[in-house]
């Protein structure tokens, strides 16, 4: 494509402007802008507690504790609260955690059993989200059950609380041990009250995380009495432990009283130290003002300007959200659980991070923090290094120390190969390169914990190793998405061993790259199953899906044929030249969005033909055009996710938002770029969102994105500019970017087509 319709003008004053600019002095208020209730209704699975950005605690409101909507905690459609808990996960497809509940109660304490089938605890307490408010690092409620105003606020280890209470002499806290999301197994429960003002404890459960250690420590501002509530319940043929600690005392008034808490996934001193580390007084409003300057810091490294309200709150809880997870996992004095379940300590300047869920995020949260944050995701690195170290592989989704074999893939090649082509390398990068060989061939051994729970075969490795050439699929789930994630896997090892020199390694994992050619189907042109014997999968339909238990991962041929990001002229071939691949990509828009089969997948979501963009599979589909001279189709239908996909609702996001990674796709997207393969520094333009965008480097920096004649019809590229230059295809570098400059976009009404 090239672009000959040029601006006119002079730009030697906009550039002059931008060479000599440097980071604003006056920092702007951007969280105001932030909705954290986007994504916690339909599927979004998000969480409105009071969080910091990667902070280890998660403090905030539960509604509900079974189902697929109950993954982080809360749901917008409930109207009762059971309490306030100090872990989650936000934005997930999987639960866990919902650990030490607090409640605050007025009269009777309830603690009657009512069964696994009720959402309800016995004290949950009704609401009203008209009396509900959140904004980043903060979140306050009223309870109409107990006339008490609820408030929360955080630090990276530890939350305060702050409760309002009305005149009682049955006033009081349930602290609920067994409390946590999905019917977890509680194995171990130890709460102790150190004195009239401090509780500690220990638990130790079981779920997605096979094995997940916990300890608090929590202050009150107010002297209690206490009762330790603890029975056991059969039901359904299983013991059932219930553990609570029932406190009691007299408030005034509109009394506040007030809760320090602290968590540790090392030992009971850790939980100690950080709470006298990080909330050493009883400030509240301080401690909030500190969060909300903290994210404000966070969000204010993009700046976009546009007059439409809804575009800047889904943007900036765009941003919020991508800075949520992965979550701090090391205590104030270094130390940490490793992947070994051992404590380990590390320099304090380094820590380590937990819930990593790589499938999702290499994608684009890393690629974005790339631009934007490239040490911090230069720690995230070190992290995963650590934790191959200390269990012998990369782990595919690490929570809480564990090894949870959840996803497909060993995609921290992929983080690590798109870090170190981009010039981000503080991190050995030897070893990064022999733990990706080492992960690419994992035979399980040593491997810590069952091993039915760490399933890190690589199939491809070991088909391969028997001359077979392919992943049958009547030998492996899910062998067509497996094959190509891992074909994309090789070709970023390929990568790394050119740059380091290892010649041999890299025809060898090149030439894995190209395994994908295997499982195209030139009779029907879709990816397909091959059994052992060579013969494709019968029968066949592209739009069946059978959940995690067909040849794809949350998706359909439909989604997963386009999976060759790092051959995308490849895959042009195997189509039959650009027209058939044109022709081919446009059906994937157009055809009907029915899904066939007994167990759909419920993650194939935000169908736009069998485009399924709330699921990752489908994230780069749209701009592939641009690799076949077709850029105005990249342009209308980025255009039409932005607007139809997003929305300032708490249904506003069409799927889970997966740690980040959907919210990183709107936020390049609406930027007007996106990094197709992690691991080729370049991004492909599509159609940018607002009116200005300055990226603030790192380095005292900026990369403006600036467009003329935007609007909600306007929305074809004519021209661009690049540093006052016109650039001829859809593309621009990552070393373009952090140079710094002036990108200007010239849009129209119609596709421009020379």
């Amino acid at each position: 494509m090239k672009f000959n319709r040029l601006v006119s003008g002079c730009l030697v004053g906009l550039l002059c402007l931008s060479a000599c600019s440097t980071q604003t002095t006056e920092m702007k208020e951007y969280t105001g802008y932030v909705n954290p209730f986007i994504g916690t209704g339909g599927h979004g699975h998000t969480h409105p507690g009071a969080m910091l950005p990667h902070g280890m605690i998660q403090p905030g409101p539960d509604t509900r504790i079974d189902g697929w909507d109950s993954c982080s905690g809360y749901y917008y459609e409930d109207s009762t609260i059971n309490g306030f808990a100090h872990t989650r996960l936000s934005g997930t497809g999987c639960a866990d955690f919902g650990d030490f509940l607090l409640m605050p109660t007025v009269g009777e304490q309830k603690v009657e059993y009512l069964g696994k089938e009720s959402q309800q605890r016995p004290f949950a307490s009704a609401f009203s989200h008209r009396n509900e408010y959140a904004e980043p690092g903060y979140y306050s409620v009223f309870l109409d059950t107990y006339g008490v105003k609820a408030e929360l606020t955080a630090t990276e280890r530890a939350a305060m609380h702050r409760y309002t209470f009305p005149e009682s002499k049955e006033s009081g806290f349930i602290l609920d041990m067994d409390y946590n999301i999905q019917q977890q197994t509680n194995q171990v429960m130890e709460v102790e009250a150190v004195n009239d003002t401090v509780l500690c404890g220990y638990k130790r459960s079981a779920y997605w995380a096979w094995q997940q250690d916990l300890y608090f420590y929590a202050v009150f501002s107010k002297p209690f009495t206490h009762t330790l509530y603890t029975d056991t319940i059969e039901e359904g043929g299983q013991q059932i432990p219930v553990c609570k600690m029932l406190l009691r005392f007299d408030t005034a008034e509109d009394e506040q009283v007030m809760v320090r808490f602290s968590i540790s996934s090392v030992d009971g001193e850790g939980a100690r130290q950080n709470l006298l580390a990080e909330l050493p007084d009883w400030d509240f409003d301080k401690v909030r003002a500190d969060a909300r300057k903290t994210w404000n810091d966070c969000l204010s490294k993009i700046e976009v300007k546009t007059e439409d309200p809804d575009q800047l709150a889904i943007f900036y809880t765009a941003m919020y959200h991508a800075f949520l997870s992965p979550n701090l996992f090391t205590d104030v004095d270094g130390r940490y659980l490793g992947m070994d379940l051992k404590v380990h300590t590390t320099d304090k300047e380094d820590p380590v991070y937990t819930t990593f869920s790589i499938w999702d995020t290499f994608r684009a949260l890393h690629p974005l923090l790339t631009i934007i944050d490239p040490h911090t995701n230069e720690s995230y690195i070190r992290s995963l290094l650590k934790k191959q170290r200390e269990g012998g592989v990369f782990p595919k989704w690490d929570c809480a120390a564990n090894y949870t074999g959840t996803m497909i893939g060993y995609h921290a090649a992929s983080i690590i190969t798109d870090a170190y082509v981009k010039g981000y390398r503080d991190f050995d990068v030897r070893e990064a390169y022999q733990a990706c060989l080492r992960t690419a061939e994992y035979d399980t051994t040593g491997i810590v914990g069952p091993k039915w729970l760490v399933p890190f075969v690589m199939p491809r490795a070991r088909y391969y190793k028997d001359a077979l050439g392919y992943i049958p699929c009547d030998l492996e789930n899910e062998s067509v998405a497996k094959a190509l994630e891992y074909a994309y896997d090789d070709w970023c090892i390929s990568v790394l061993a050119d740059s380091l020199g290892d010649v041999e390694t890299r025809d060898k994992y090149a030439r894995f790259a190209g395994a994908y050619k295997s499982y195209f189907d030139p009779e029907t042109r879709f990816m397909r199953g091959r059994d052992s014997k060579g013969k494709w999968r019968t029968p066949f339909n592209p739009r069946s899906s059978t959940h995690r238990s067909d040849d794809y991962c949350e998706g359909t041929a439909w989604q997963w044929t386009w999976f060759v990001p790092h051959d995308v002229p490849g895959l042009v071939g195997l189509m039959g030249g650009e027209e058939a691949f044109v022709g081919k990509l446009d059906s994937l828009f157009t055809v009907s969005s029915e899904l066939e089969g007994e167990t759909v997948s419920a993650d194939i979501s935000g169908l736009i033909g069998q485009y399924a963009h709330g699921n990752e599979p489908s994230h780069h589909i749209i701009h592939l055009y641009n690799y076949v001279n077709r850029p105005w189709r990249t342009q209308e239908l980025v255009d039409s996710v932005l607007y139809s996909q997003y929305r300032n609702a708490p249904d506003g996001l069409s799927g889970n938002e997966d740690c980040g990674q959907m919210s990183a796709w709107y936020i390049l997207n609406a930027m007007g770029f996106y990094q197709v393969c992690p691991g080729e520094p370049v991004y492909s333009i599509g159609r940018p969102l607002f009116e200005e965008v300055i990226i603030h480097l790192p380095g005292q920096k900026d990369f403006v994105i600036r467009t003329k004649n935007n609007s909600k019809e306007n929305k074809y590229v004519q021209s661009i500019l690049l540093n006052g230059k016109p650039l001829e295809q859809p593309f621009f570098t990552h070393s373009d970017l952090t140079a710094g400059g002036v990108m200007e976009i010239s849009m129209g009404a119609e596709p421009f087509k020379p």
